[in-house]
């Protein structure tokens, strides 16, 4: 995992220019096709007015709900 979140981190200093991006504590990692690429990068430039709209946590649980991903809420505060 920490190649993986370097490697992204890497891509977003790089190929989006966003030097503010961090990781929060924890993560989940979700795949999406080549096809979508342009989509999530326009959400990660976004992604902060995004999440005036709708938390961190929702949008988590509305993922892993759609993804058909079982957790335990616990472990999402």
């Amino acid at each position: 995992m920490q190649k993986l979140k370097k490697n992204a981190t890497d891509w977003v200093h790089d190929e989006l220019k966003i030097k503010s991006f961090y990781w929060q504590e924890g993560y989940a990692a979700f795949s999406v096709s080549a096809t979508s690429r342009k989509g999530v990068r326009g959400y990660i430039n976004d992604q902060e007015k995004h999440h005036e709209k709708k938390s961190f946590r929702d949008e988590l649980i509305e993922l892993l709900e759609m993804s058909g991903v079982e957790y335990d809420p616990k472990y999402l505060d």
